[in-house]
């Protein structure tokens, strides 16, 4: 069984790679977000004590040693998952040249609506060119390009004033595409016409043994980046 004592030392060594890893990436989003959140991390670690135990109490500190390593490590994997998030964002705005907090939102809420970050970067590219006051001539708004009926089939209180907003558009907008995906057995070549043309429109033209491709589909995956 390794010594507690060489599990702290363990710990500090993990806790300055940590540190040098978010050094290299303060520069995207700002040295005092950074620090303040290897900071938050952190918190509560005390130094080791300057010699091992002695006495009755000597398990009572080893157990509590060992207590706070466990805890140690916990907020490490956390720190862990906010570096890959961050670099990740940082990685999406630069490839994108949009703005990190926009890059932050599309990350985000691709993730919580099941949609590869890669995925909702590339439909987003295509759909409005980043552009938040993007409207076609049928209608549909935004980054994500949603119609106000289809927005409704979710919520139906969504008025267009709604759609104008950043997070609600794009929620919306992956939602869409993850129930199209759904509903044309996660063949996503189908599903990205679905989003574009209507699923209504797509099984119209199928069932006529039609083709329903437009080359949407290819423009949205020629530059989705499956394993980033």
């Amino acid at each position: 069984m390794q010594h507690p004592w060489n599990q702290i030392a363990q710990g500090e060594r993990h806790r300055s790679r940590l540190s040098t890893r978010l050094a290299a990436i303060s520069g995207v989003f700002g040295g005092a977000l950074v620090v303040g959140t290897l900071a938050a991390m952190l918190t509560g670690l005390s130094a080791a004590p300057p010699g091992p135990p002695h006495g009755s109490a000597a398990a009572e500190q080893v157990a509590a040693l060992r207590t706070e390593l466990e805890d140690t490590r916990g907020k490490l994997a956390l720190a862990e998952v906010r570096i890959e998030r961050f670099s990740a964002v940082a990685k999406y705005s630069g490839l994108y040249k949009v703005p990190a907090d926009l890059a932050t939102a599309i990350y985000d809420i691709a993730l919580a609506e099941g949609i590869h970050p890669s995925l909702g970067f590339q439909l987003i590219k295509v759909e409005s060119g980043f552009k938040a006051g993007a409207r076609s001539d049928k209608g549909a708004i935004g980054y994500a390009q949603v119609r106000l009926k289809t927005a409704r089939g979710y919520d139906p209180s969504l008025t267009e004033r709604d759609l104008h907003d950043r997070d609600t558009n794009l929620r919306i907008g992956f939602r869409f595409l993850k129930d199209m995906l759904a509903q044309f057995d996660q063949d996503l070549q189908m599903a990205l016409l679905a989003y574009n043309r209507g699923p209504g429109r797509v099984v119209e033209l199928i069932s006529r043994g039609e083709d329903p491709s437009n080359g949407y589909a290819q423009s949205v995956l020629k530059g989705v980046r499956k394993g980033s």
